[in-house]
């Protein structure tokens, strides 16, 4: 007869390593970095987190505070036509007169940091 409860670990770390990011974009944006990571739940079903780190000058150095929401493939569609309703709201009514590319190019001044979260 087998012994299931011996097995029960096991099971769980094969569980967690299945459920690790499979897909991941940064995005950095000054103090900010953003972070779009695809996840599998245990019964193989998908998500997004979305994470915002912000970077915090200390005494000995920094800190980095971070931010998470879960996105459910439920909502996906909703969430990004949303999203681009917004930004076009500001970027047309609000702020015509910006030029947002100005903003893209900033991009390349900050150096090449290996930041991830999981």
């Amino acid at each position: 007869m087998v012994d299931l409860q011996s097995y029960q670990p096991n099971l769980f770390k094969v569980e967690e390593r299945d459920r690790e990011e499979l897909f991941s974009k940064r995005i950095r944006a000054g103090k900010r970095t953003y972070f779009f990571d695809v996840k599998s739940t245990r019964s193989l079903d998908y998500y997004i987190t979305i994470t915002e780190s912000r970077r915090h000058q200390k005494e000995d150095g920094f800190v980095y505070e971070k931010h998470k929401m879960f996105l459910y493939k439920e909502d996906f569609d909703k969430f990004a036509e949303g999203l681009k309703e917004a930004i076009n709201h500001v970027k047309t009514e609000l702020m015509p007169e910006v030029d947002f590319d100005q903003f893209n190019k900033e991009d390349e001044e900050f150096g090449n940091t290996d930041l991830k979260w999981e």
